[in-house]
């Protein structure tokens, strides 16, 4: 599948996972199948504007949100914030206060 089918579809599952909802509780929300939900999240399966507009429904998270900071063909440079960008989206909202944290640490005691 494409590049932005497997990014759209890992920003579904860290949306998911942030709010805890299994595969089954988010098909079942956004009414899709829960195979349909796991493909989607894979990047297995290309789904329509319409089943992604379910899914961020059922997630609450604006339908631009699921593909903002994409950038096709991106330089080795601009990866690494969106890497960063995508790792702490993926965590639940405590272990994100803990690594901003824990960046700030390195940070101050990098400039002290």
């Amino acid at each position: 599948m494409s590049e932005i089918t497997k990014f759209v579809g890992q920003r579904i599952r860290n949306h998911r996972m942030q709010l805890g909802f299994s595969q089954e509780k988010l098909a079942e929300l956004s009414g899709c199948h829960p195979t349909y939900i796991g493909q989607i999240e894979r990047g297995e399966k290309n789904a329509t504007i319409e089943s992604i507009e379910k899914i961020s429904s059922a997630l609450n998270v604006p339908l631009s949100t699921l593909f903002e900071k994409f950038e096709k063909k991106s330089s080795p440079s601009k990866d690494i914030p969106l890497k960063c960008y995508e790792l702490l989206s993926s965590k639940p909202k405590r272990n994100q206060e803990r690594l901003y944290r824990i960046l700030l640490e390195i940070e101050e005691y990098k400039n002290s």
